[in-house]
């Protein structure tokens, strides 16, 4: 009788033809954005073939000789490579501990506010950093951090010693990971605002009947319910665990700290340059792998942890 009802239910859904044919002006408004997204993600992965190809440009890719792994035997056989792949990872893992939590606490933050006001002036003040091009605020931190700028006049009246944040590499790096910080806190709280506003408020008003005070209810209610968008949000972060952020690295750094600051991405900018495209595609191509690696392993061990009730797929 169970095995009946269910073929019953089962015959009576819409099929997926029906559902389409319903809502296809919604799906018309799809197209756009998929059409880009063909455009800009999937069609240039034809140009993966130049890692494994003696590129001509005369010749194009089809036309050039295979080399097969010729140009990662080059890559990973050159001593600065070790070096580089130590240097992004040191600078996206520091980005991942300090990024990855600030725009949860922001939101957080932002969701006890109860003047609408207020709080949108606030956020948005928060999430404009996002907008600007690393191009504009790496002047703008050039200026601000500069030997003779506001913040090392600061120092000197507070008494304390002039820094040379743009010289001292351990300086340089602490400014990369804070004014990345800075710049995508507010973006990044803009997903958990709107799982928080999903939350029932009827938890809350419950919460403050039993004598729960603010703190209690942000930790015993908001964070649980947003705890599958942070899993999330996490493991598709792994996947840029390789990319260290080139624009804005490419506009701050320069030759005094070039030794802790050059990553992947400006090591193949240098391939491309000295037109070695095949080692220069080979090290984009090792970042990729390694990214899509560390999103499945995190997504698998999540599934696993919950049951199959967290992660992305």
């Amino acid at each position: 009788m169970k095995n009946i009802s269910e073929l019953q239910l089962k015959n009576d859904r819409p099929g997926i033809f029906t559902i389409y044919k319903k809502h296809w002006p919604l799906l018309l408004m799809l197209l756009p954005g998929f059409a880009a997204l063909v455009l800009f993600n999937y069609v240039p992965m034809f140009g993966i073939l130049i890692a494994f190809k003696d590129y001509k440009f005369m010749k194009g890719i089809i036309g050039s000789e295979w080399v097969g792994m010729e140009h990662f035997i080059t890559l990973f056989s050159q001593q600065n490579f070790g070096h580089v792949i130590t240097n992004t990872l040191w600078i996206s893992i520091m980005k991942l501990i300090f990024g990855f939590p600030m725009p949860i606490i922001l939101a957080l933050l932002l969701n006890e506010l109860r003047g609408q006001k207020f709080k949108n002036a606030v956020q948005t003040c928060t999430y404009l950093p996002h907008f600007f091009s690393w191009v504009v605020l790496a002047g703008i931190f050039k200026m601000v951090f500069a030997n003779a700028g506001p913040v090392n006049e600061l120092l000197k009246i507070l008494g304390m010693d002039s820094a040379d944040f743009f010289g001292n590499g351990g300086l340089f790096r602490g400014l990369v990971v804070g004014t990345a910080v800075w710049q995508g806190a507010g973006w990044g709280a803009i997903v958990y605002l709107a799982a928080l506003s999903g939350v029932d408020e009827t938890l809350y008003e419950a919460a403050t009947i039993d004598g729960a005070g603010r703190l209690r209810q942000v930790f015993c209610i908001s964070i649980p319910s947003i705890i599958p968008t942070i899993i999330t949000v996490f493991i598709l972060n792994l996947g840029n665990v390789l990319n260290a952020g080139y624009d804005q690295i490419y506009n701050m750094y320069n030759p005094t700290v070039y030794e802790v600051a050059d990553i992947i991405d400006t090591y193949v900018l240098r391939a491309l340059s000295a037109m070695d495209y095949g080692v220069g595609t080979a090290a984009e191509l090792f970042k990729s792998i390694i990214g899509f690696i560390l999103v499945m392993a995190a997504n698998k061990l999540t599934n696993k942890m919950s049951d199959n009730e967290l992660g992305i797929m």
